[in-house]
C-alpha cells in the first residue's frame, strides 16, 4: 500500500510540473527573445507566478494526500514585500518542500542555491535558469588552486542573483552544508557537530556583502525527522515519521555588511566564526528532539 500512494504522488507531481510546464515554456522562450530589460522583468514576474502556482499545488495534494505531520513554529511578522536570507540545515530532498510548506506565500519567491547538475531535469531544470536560481559548480580546493579563476564562477551567479533581488522582493534559500547530511560524510568531513556537517560561509558572506543593507533579516531554520534515515520516496509513500521545523529571525550585524571587507582574511575568519556558533546551537537543539545516528 504505501509503494502504491508513493506512485500516485509521484504521478501527482509529473502531472502538476507537465501541466505548468507549458506556460512556463512559453514565457521562457519570451524572455530569451524579449528586447530590453524592462520586458524580461516583466516576463520573470510571468515566471514567479507560474513557480508559486506550481509549489501551491504541490503543497495542497500533499497536504490532503499524504497529510505529512509537521509541527511548524515560525516568526509571525514574515510578509511577502520583505527580502530574506534564508540558511537551513539540510537531510532529505523532502526539506525543500517542508520549507516551503511553512513559509509559502509568507516571504516572496525562493531562490535556492542549487548544484549545476540539476539543471539536467526535464521542464524543472529549465524553471531554475529561466527563474535564474544561482547554480555552483563547488570546485574543490585543489581545483582553485590550480586555476584561481575558478573561485570567481559561483561567485558571479551569485552577484548575478543579487542584482536582480534589488528589482523585487526575494527569499533566498541556502542549505549552507553544501549536500544532505549522512553520518559517512559526517565522518569523513570530521565534522565537529553529531547532526550536521560543517557550514560553508562563503555564499551567506557574499550574498550579505552584496544585499545585506536590503536584507529585513536572516531566517535560521533547524529542520528535524524523527525516522533517523528520511528519504523523499519515504515521503512521497506517506511513510515520513513526524518531522519538526523550527525557525527564528536574525537580526543582521553591522559588520557584515562590509563589501570592500568581503574577500579579507580577518573578515572571513569572523564569518566563519559566526556561523560556526550558530551550527553549535542548532547541534544543540536537534539533540534535543532526535537520535539521528
Amino acid at each position: 500500500m504505501p509503494i502504491l500512494k508513493g506512485l500516485v504522488s509521484a504521478v501527482l507531481l509529473v502531472l502538476n510540473t507537465l501541466v505548468w510546464g507549458v506556460p512556463l515554456i512559453l514565457l521562457t522562450l519570451l524572455k530569451v527573445i524579449a528586447p530590453g530589460q524592462r520586458l524580461k522583468h516583466k516576463v520573470l514576474q510571468g515566471l514567479n507566478w507560474v513557480a508559486l502556482n506550481w509549489i501551491g499545488f504541490n503543497l495542497w495534494w500533499m497536504r490532503v494526500w499524504l497529510k505529512p505531520e509537521l509541527h511548524i513554529s515560525v516568526p509571525d511578522q514574515l510578509s511577502p514585500q520583505q527580502w530574506w536570507l534564508v540558511i537551513s540545515n539540510h537531510r532529505s530532498w523532502t526539506d525543500i518542500f517542508m520549507l516551503l510548506m511553512a513559509l509559502h506565500r509568507r516571504i516572496p519567491m525562493p531562490r535556492f542555491f542549487l548544484k549545476r547538475q540539476l539543471i539536467w531535469i526535464p521542464i524543472v531544470g529549465l524553471a531554475f535558469w529561466a527563474l535564474e536560481f544561482p547554480f555552483m559548480r563547488r570546485f574543490s580546493r585543489e581545483q582553485i588552486a590550480k586555476n584561481p579563476k575558478l573561485a570567481a564562477i559561483d561567485r558571479t551567479a551569485t552577484e548575478q542573483m543579487c542584482q536582480q533581488a534589488r528589482h523585487a522582493p526575494i527569499a533566498i534559500f541556502n542549505f549552507v552544508e553544501g549536500t544532505r547530511f549522512s553520518v559517512t560524510k559526517r565522518d569523513a568531513q570530521q565534522s565537529p557537530y553529531r547532526h550536521l556537517l560543517r557550514p560553508k560561509a562563503g555564499g551567506v558572506a557574499q550574498v550579505l556583502s552584496l544585499l545585506g543593507d536590503q536584507l529585513d533579516g536572516i531566517l535560521d531554520i533547524t529542520i528535524s525527522y524523527t525516522n533517523p534515515s528520511p528519504t523523499f520516496w519515504g515521503f512521497l509513500c506517506g511513510k515520513e515519521a513526524p518531522i519538526t521545523l523550527h525557525a527564528r529571525q536574525l537580526d543582521i550585524p553591522q559588520w557584515m555588511y562590509a563589501p570592500d571587507h568581503h574577500d579579507e582574511k580577518q573578515h572571513k575568519e569572523r564569518f566563519h566564526t559566526w556561523i560556526n556558533s550558530l551550527w553549535l546551537e542548532k547541534d544543540g537543539l536537534l539533540d534535543d528532539r532526535t537520535d539521528h545516528d
